[in-house]
């Protein structure tokens, strides 16, 4: 975790890397957060690193206390249904502007994802499964073309990556998700609009109900 950032866009990546850590779990919730200390293991000044925790504390991932200590922020469990709810709702908008655009190598493009996804779960890789998972909704989301709606289920996916990460291994059944994918898939090849958002919700609200809190 003492990787020294090079690249000359500092604030940006001390942004990142400290966002990543907090996602992943090398800053766990509770974590404090001393500048000096993050400045050090980034190479960068203390500026860049007070930027990305204010910019952090905006996005729910930090929080500064009344003494003005800055920890990572806990993870909201009773939050968790409001933003699967949310991003299996802006999904369905996505494929419903992209329907029309959706080939076949798009669809093979998600079936070659979902076959990643399969085997990082089987390898227990948790962090490539979640990127396999993202990958295969990426190809519709990205379809609609409508840059606002992706950038708002990018984010909020971020958040749920947090929350992914973090129950992986609570998590029952996982391994069905990939059935639910073959699933979305085989509503595309099908053609059916009404299917495939059928299929969408279905995998959003199952892997909710999978988890174990």
């Amino acid at each position: 975790m003492a990787e020294k950032i090079k690249r000359t866009f500092v604030r940006h990546e001390a942004y990142l890397k400290l966002r990543d850590w907090i996602l992943e779990g090398s800053l766990p919730p509770g974590e404090k957060l001393r500048d000096k200390d993050l400045a050090l293991k980034l190479g960068v000044s203390r500026t860049p690193i007070r930027e990305a925790l204010l910019r952090l504390e905006d996005e729910g991932l930090v929080q500064t206390k009344p003494n003005r200590s800055t920890q990572v922020s806990g993870i909201d469990f009773h939050n968790a249904f409001h933003l699967y709810s949310i991003v299996w709702t802006l999904e369905v908008l996505a494929i419903t502007q992209a329907f029309g655009s959706i080939k076949d190598e798009d669809i093979q493009k998600m079936e070659i994802a979902n076959e990643d996804f399969l085997e990082k779960m089987k390898k227990r890789d948790r962090l490539a499964a979640l990127n396999a998972d993202y990958e295969f909704h990426l190809v519709y989301i990205a379809l609609s073309q409508n840059e606002e709606l992706i950038k708002i289920i990018s984010d909020l996916k971020m958040k749920l990556k947090r929350l992914d990460l973090y129950y992986f291994d609570k998590v029952t059944d996982a391994h069905l998700s990939y059935e639910e994918h073959s699933q979305i898939v085989q509503a595309l090849k099908e053609k059916s609009l009404s299917k495939t958002i059928n299929a969408i919700e279905n995998n959003w609200k199952s892997s909710f109900s999978r988890f174990k809190f």
